[in-house]
């Protein structure tokens, strides 16, 4: 059984054929996913997909969307998060953090959301699932400040000694598809080196597609699709199990505990019907 913590199934790349991506994903043995929001107006819609399908969501604001976003958005969530607070299937609050590699973003409100979240998350009780890009440092400032029931920190390609702070603070690191690529050698290094209880997998999907997905800008402008789907863990697995040295019945066991260990409501989000949301 695989665990996929990090896929946006509600992404409108999903809206032609999302039934067939989950079944894809389950033939696969992709048995648990999390779907992170990455706005206010994704909550309900998470939700929703993760009770139909039997996943796990997390509720927060993307970095890349709080320019966007309303001042009174964080009231929302305070509020879904009182709402749902005792929704077995919420399992985090995500897709939160900042991105500090997109030019133009404004960075004071990216923290000010980021902060607001943190305290929002720590209220609750729950763990965060955290963008990480060219954000390490300050991400973890943050944390210093605001001290969270751990998480995940998503797609990290941060050094080896950011890496660590994360893990000294509870935290496990995503790996997907970017460590496909022979030449993402710091993401692969990491990959082979950290401590095993520190790794977990993620597709990201319909984003940071594997290396035998990724199609070129001129290509994809030529029609070439590059969408990456939850059905393709098990061979990004496979890459982990071959820079570890593991099988792959060690890498999904272990990658399924540290994602247990990470989000402690994921088993008890497996162990239940889906009553059909409020």
């Amino acid at each position: 059984m695989w665990t996929d913590t990090h896929c946006h199934l509600d992404a409108p790349e999903f809206d032609a054929d999302r039934p067939a991506v989950v079944q894809r994903a389950r033939a696969a043995g992709v048995a648990r996913l999390v779907l992170p929001a990455v706005a206010a107006a994704h909550f309900d819609s998470v939700r929703r997909l993760a009770h139909e399908h039997g996943m796990a969501y997390a509720l927060g604001l993307h970095p890349l969307y709080v320019d966007q976003a309303a001042d009174d958005d964080l009231d929302r969530l305070a509020e879904a998060l009182r709402a749902h607070r005792d929704d077995p299937r919420l399992v985090a609050v995500g897709e939160i953090g900042l991105d500090h590699f997109v030019p133009g973003l404004d960075r004071a409100r990216q923290e000010r959301f980021y902060l607001a979240q943190l305290k929002l998350a720590r209220e609750a009780g729950l763990p965060v699932i955290l963008h990480v890009r060219r954000s390490a440092d300050s991400l973890l400032k943050g944390l210093r400040r605001i001290e969270v029931h751990g998480g995940i920190a998503h797609a990290f390609n941060g050094s080896a000694a950011q890496a660590g702070h994360f893990v000294q603070r509870g935290f496990r690191l995503g790996f997907g598809g970017a460590m496909t690529f022979e030449r993402a050698l710091q993401i692969r290094a990491l990959a082979r080196s950290l401590p095993p209880e520190a790794l977990v997998l993620e597709t990201d999907a319909p984003d940071i597609p594997p290396h035998w997905l990724y199609r070129t800008a001129a290509q994809r402008a030529a029609g070439a699709r590059s969408r990456n789907e939850p059905a393709e863990l098990p061979r990004i697995a496979a890459v982990l199990a071959q820079l570890r040295g593991w099988t792959l019945a060690e890498t999904a066991a272990a990658t399924g505990a540290n994602a247990e260990a990470a989000l402690p409501r994921l088993a008890g989000a497996f162990a239940v019907a889906s009553p059909t949301p409020g």
